[in-house]
């Protein structure tokens, strides 16, 4: 096995990821200026998929020298242009906006559980009271609703 390049392998292969790097950072900024402010929301599961796949996107040009910087920077515009034109349909058909994205799901109410609704999403009812006590209440018995957002997030709203 040749250990030689594990660790360094030359100062060709740094200065190349510094100003790759540098370059697909400062395009994927200006990309995200233009694009404006909801290409990186969490209001959505396909909106945190875009956001992963920037990410990826942006490391793949960083660091394999395979991929350059041009078709980083296309993957990039690619990704964001798929973004908008996803959310630009969703304003304009509900049909649309309901194929891509999830609806909030009311888990409790009233001081009482929706066991369907939790087994469904997959929510414990550990996971539910920790974002109970989270919220300031003691149990179920201090809970107007639960809900499960959209973004995976959970929202308590207290009685009284």
């Amino acid at each position: 096995m040749d250990w030689s390049g594990m660790f360094f392998d030359g100062w060709a292969g740094i200065m190349r990821t510094l100003l790759v790097g540098l370059l697909a950072y400062a395009v994927l900024v200006v990309f995200l200026r233009i694009s404006g402010k909801r290409t990186l929301s969490k209001l959505n599961a396909f909106d945190l998929v875009v956001t992963v796949a920037l990410g990826s996107t942006l490391a793949a040009t960083v660091l394999q020298e395979a991929v350059t910087l041009a078709e980083g920077a296309a993957a990039l515009a690619l990704l964001i242009l798929a973004q908008f034109l996803v959310t630009f349909a969703s304003v304009r058909s509900k049909g649309f906006a309901a194929a891509v994205r999830s609806e909030p799901t009311l888990l409790a109410r009233d001081g009482r559980f929706c066991p369907r609704a939790m087994r469904r999403e997959r929510i414990t009812l550990d996971e539910a009271t920790s974002a109970i006590r989270a919220g300031g209440g003691r149990g179920i018995e201090d809970v107007e609703s639960l809900i499960l957002e959209s973004d995976g997030s959970l929202s308590v709203r207290m009685t009284g």
